[in-house]
C-alpha cells in the first residue's frame, strides 16, 4: 500500500456519498499533501481565451501556484504564449505533456508541429501530444493526421508521441493507435450523464476499454474531472461535494493502481462558458482569481 493510501481512508464513489462535505474537505487537504500525477494547465486570466496571448508572467505566477501539488503539467498549444510553458515548467522541476493544437487552419497547424518539435528538440518535452480530439470534433481526416503524427516521430524520436482523444477513439481507430507511442485517453463520466454515485467504477470501465485497445502500449489518462457548478448534465450533477467525491476518488484510485492521470483542471476558465454552457467554466481546483477551491 503506498504512502498516499495509508495516510488518507479508503474513499468509494458510493461510501464517499454518506460524508459530510465538511468530512470531505478535510480530505481534500490532505490529499493535496502528496503531490498527484498531473494537472491540466490553464494559462487564461479572467476575460483571456485560446489566441489571446499570453505573458511570461502570468504562466509563471500560476506554475508557482501549482508547483507544491503536482509532478506534470499538460499544456495544450505551442502557440500564442504557450510554447513558454514547456521551459518554464521544467525550471521550476515539473516534467510536461505538450500538445501541438490541430484544426482546420493549416497554416496554425504548422507552427503548432513546428513549435512542438523544436521545444523538444531543445529538451522541454517529456511527452509530445499531436493534436487534442481532432477526430471527435471532425476537424481533419485520419490521414491528415497521420502525417502529424509521423513527422513529429521522425523529428524527435527519443520522445514519446501520441495523440489525445475521447478513450472510445483509440478502439474505433486501430491506425492512430498503431501510430502512438503512449495512448492519451480523456475519460469523462460527467460527459457522459453518469451519476457520482457510479462515477469511479464508469471510468474504470472507460480506462479498461482504452488499456484493451492499446495492446500494450501505456495508457495516460489526459483528462478527467468535475465540476462544482452548473447545470446537471443528464445524471450528473454538478456540486462542490460532487467535485471533491471524484477529485478524492480520482486521486485514490490513481496512487493505489499506478495509473498516470491528469487532472482537469488547475484553475476555472470563464471562456469555456461559450463552448460548453454555464458548466464549462467551473472544473478548475483553483477560482479564476487564483484562490484554492473548497
Amino acid at each position: 500500500m503506498s504512502v498516499y493510501s495509508e495516510k488518507i481512508l479508503s474513499l468509494t464513489g458510493i461510501n464517499a456519498l454518506h460524508k459530510t462535505q465538511n468530512e470531505l474537505v478535510s480530505l481534500f487537504y490532505k490529499t493535496l499533501k502528496y503531490p498527484m500525477h498531473g494537472l491540466c494547465f490553464s494559462p487564461y486570466l479572467d476575460g483571456q481565451k485560446p489566441g489571446s496571448k499570453l505573458s511570461e508572467k502570468q504562466i509563471r505566477e500560476r506554475i508557482e501556484i501549482i508547483k507544491p501539488y503536482t509532478k506534470w503539467i499538460r499544456s495544450f498549444s505551442c502557440t500564442d504564449g504557450n510554447e513558454m510553458i514547456p521551459q518554464i515548467a521544467h525550471e521550476y522541476g515539473l516534467k510536461t505533456l505538450v500538445g501541438a493544437w490541430l484544426g482546420r487552419n493549416e497554416a496554425i497547424n504548422e507552427q503548432e508541429i513546428s513549435n512542438l518539435i523544436k521545444i523538444a528538440k531543445e529538451g522541454y518535452i517529456d511527452i509530445a501530444a499531436v493534436g487534442n480530439e481532432v477526430m471527435y470534433r471532425g476537424d481533419m481526416t485520419e490521414a491528415e493526421l497521420l502525417m502529424y503524427i509521423y513527422r513529429v516521430k521522425n523529428e524527435i524520436p527519443k520522445i514519446p508521441v501520441g495523440y489525445v482523444d475521447a478513450y472510445y477513439e483509440f478502439e474505433d481507430r486501430q491506425r492512430i493507435t498503431e501510430a502512438c507511442d503512449v495512448i492519451l485517453a480523456n475519460c469523462y463520466p460527467f460527459w457522459e450523464g453518469c451519476s457520482i454515485k457510479y462515477s469511479l467504477i464508469y471510468m474504470k470501465d472507460m480506462y479498461a476499454r482504452a488499456v484493451k485497445a492499446a495492446n500494450g502500449k501505456k495508457v495516460i489518462i489526459t483528462e478527467t474531472g468535475w465540476p462544482n457548478i452548473g447545470e446537471e448534465f443528464y445524471g450528473a450533477e454538478p456540486s462542490v461535494k460532487n467535485a471533491l467525491i471524484y477529485f478524492l476518488n480520482t486521486q485514490q484510485w490513481s496512487s493505489e493502481n499506478d495509473i498516470d492521470i491528469f487532472y482537469f483542471s488547475s484553475f476555472d476558465e470563464s471562456w469555456k462558458i461559450d463552448d460548453e454552457g454555464d458548466v464549462g467554466a467551473y472544473w478548475g481546483l483553483w477560482d479564476v482569481n487564483e484562490k484554492l477551491k473548497f
